[in-house]
């Protein structure tokens, strides 16, 4: 009896741990769950971030350039439909490499992130090439114009900056120009401004495209405005593009 006792009374404090361990376990259980499942939560927004990240990094790696992106304008517009109205935003981004080359985008969404997505994908489709002199000024004066907007760009001196205001210092900004003078009249709404100033730098020549075209050496060139041979043939070496 003494021995029965004893088993007996060594099983039941077992029974007692057995029967709790479940309800501490389950909840356990329960609550790694929960936490689990916010995780999961959390983990597939970040990771759905992380995924788009990855993807511009991989754009960015594979033309071999850190793109400068510049987000000008912002406005929210709307469709009239049946039954309402449908409320969206439209996007306005200026990319350049900082080396010469930029372009302008456009883009509407429901959502000003997917706008800007959208605008920022226009902008690297259309960016062209703009030859810099000293790889920090225009080789020379121009003007430009679109609708009611026009603008006017000139060569500066080195220590000037971007003497320019508005989406005009964005789009030279990311171009990678260091000095310049510029000058709107007109309008200013900022799609006008962007296309007239587009307008300005596409017509801008170098010495190098000048001579290659009419055969002949960029110190001739060069030469023609009172130089002497010495000063043309320095300025000719220094021409890059």
């Amino acid at each position: 009896m003494a021995d029965e006792t004893e088993i007996q009374g060594g099983e039941a404090p077992a029974v007692e741990v057995a029967a709790a361990a479940p309800e501490q376990t389950e909840g356990r259980g329960r609550g790694g769950r929960g936490r689990g499942g916010n995780d999961r939560g959390r983990g597939g927004r970040d990771g759905g971030r992380g995924r788009r990240d990855d993807r511009r990094g991989g754009n960015a790696e594979e033309g071999g350039e850190e793109l400068i992106e510049k987000l000008v304008h912002i406005n929210r517009v709307s469709k009239t439909v049946k039954g309402g109205k449908r409320f969206g935003f439209a996007a306005l981004v200026v990319v350049g490499d900082g080396k010469g080359r930029a372009g302008f985008g456009h883009g509407k969404a429901r959502e000003v992130p997917e706008a800007i997505s959208k605008a920022t994908a226009a902008a690297k489709r259309a960016m062209v090439r703009v030859p810099l002199k000293e790889g920090r000024t225009l080789h020379h004066d121009g003007d430009g114009h679109f609708g009611a907007g026009r603008v006017t760009v000139r060569t500066a001196p080195q220590g000037t900056g971007i003497i320019a205001g508005g989406p005009m210092r964005a789009v030279f900004e990311s171009l990678g120009v260091a000095d310049v003078v510029t000058k709107s009249v007109g309008t200013s709404n900022p799609y006008n401004m962007i296309r007239a100033t587009f307008a300005a730098l596409t017509e801008q020549t170098s010495p190098k495209s000048v001579a290659q075209r009419r055969g002949k050496k960029i110190a001739d060139l060069l030469g023609r405005g009172g130089a002497s041979a010495a000063e043309a043939e320095a300025d000719a070496e220094a021409v890059t593009e």
